[in-house]
C-alpha cells in the first residue's frame, strides 16, 4: 500500500478508483479527515488530506501523530508528501517541483515523537529525513515521463500560520535551505519512528519573503498550486508504477537499534 498526503485535489486523478472512505481513530486522536482508499494500476492508494476536508486544519493544528498512526493502522509502508513551498533562491522559482533529500526543522510546540516516555523512548537516525530509495523512483519516474523537476532540495519547516519575515528567510537561505514549508516537520520524523518509507515533493509556489519585491498572498499560493495540479498528478502515477516492492531501504527497520 502506498500512501499520498498532500492537497484535496490529488485524489481525483484519473485511472484512480475510489473504493472506500474509512475513518480511523487513534491513541493519538483524530486524524485530518477520513482515508480515501483506491486503485491504480493494481496499487493500493491510501490519499489523506493533510489540512482536512476543505483545507480548514492550519499546520500549526495539523494532528500529524495521528495521521501518521492511521496510515500505519492500515497497512501503508510508503508515503508520498506533497506540500507548497516558498523559494528561497532566484532558481526556486514558482512552478518548480522540488524532490527533497534534507531537512531543517524550525517548528515548536508541535507533538513530534510517538516515543514520548509513556510509549518508551527511541532516537531514530535521521541523517536522511527522506527515503533514499523513494527518492530515485521518483526520480526516476519524472525522467520516464518527461517532468522536469530539481533532483534535491532542502526544506526548512516554519511553524506558521504566519509566513516568514524578510529576516527569516536571508537567515534560512543562509543555513543553505532551498525552500519553506510548514508541514514537513513533525511528519517526515513520526513517519520514519513508524517504520515508513517517506518521499517529499515540494512545489514552489512563490519566491519567499525578500527575495523579490512582491507581496507575498494566499491566493498566490493556490494558483500556483492549481498550475502545478496537473504535472503533480502524472509524477505521482508514473511513480505509483515504478516504486520497487518489496522495499530495500532501511527505513522498515528504523526501530531495530533506536528504542532505549
Amino acid at each position: 500500500m502506498i500512501g499520498i498526503i498532500g492537497g484535496s485535489g490529488l485524489c481525483t486523478m484519473e485511472g484512480i478508483v475510489l473504493k472506500e472512505r474509512k475513518k480511523i481513530s487513534t491513541p493519538f486522536g483524530e486524524p485530518s479527515g477520513p482515508y480515501e482508499i483506491g486503485e491504480f494500476s493494481d496499487v493500493d492508494i491510501i490519499f489523506l488530506p493533510r489540512h482536512g476536508p476543505g483545507h480548514t486544519i492550519p499546520p500549526h493544528r495539523i494532528n500529524y501523530r495521528a495521521n501518521i498512526w492511521g496510515f500505519k493502522q492500515i497497512g501503508v509502508e510508503r508515503i508520498m508528501s506533497v506540500s507548497a513551498a516558498g523559494g528561497l533562491r532566484l532558481r526556486m522559482k514558482p512552478g518548480t517541483i522540488t524532490v527533497l533529500d534534507q531537512m531543517i526543522d524550525m517548528t515548536s510546540g508541535r507533538e513530534g515523537t510517538f516515543f514520548d516516555g509513556v510509549n518508551g523512548v527511541a532516537h531514530i537516525d535521521f541523517t536522511e529525513p527522506f527515503c533514499p530509495e523513494l527518492r530515485k523512483a521518483i526520480i526516476s519516474a519524472a525522467k520516464k515521463s518527461g517532468i522536469r523537476i530539481k533532483k534535491s532540495g532542502t526544506y526548512v519547516c516554519a511553524n506558521g500560520p504566519r509566513l516568514e519575515t524578510k529576516a527569516e528567510i536571508a537567515l534560512f537561505a543562509g543555513f543553505g535551505a532551498d525552500v519553506v514549508g510548514m508541514t514537513a516537520m513533525p511528519e517526515a520524523a513520526l513517519a520514519r519512528e513508524a517504520e515508513i518509507c517517506y518521499g517529499g515533493i515540494a512545489i514552489v509556489t512563490n519566491y519567499a519573503a525578500g527575495i523579490t519585491d512582491k507581496k507575498l498572498t494566499a491566493k498566490e499560493v493556490i494558483e500556483e498550486m492549481n498550475k502545478a495540479a496537473g504535472q503533480v498528478r502524472k509524477l505521482l502515477k508514473a511513480v505509483l508504477l515504478s516504486v520497487p516492492s518489496p522495499r530495500g531501504c532501511a527505513c522498515g527497520e528504523a526501530l531495530r537499534e533506536a528504542k532505549v
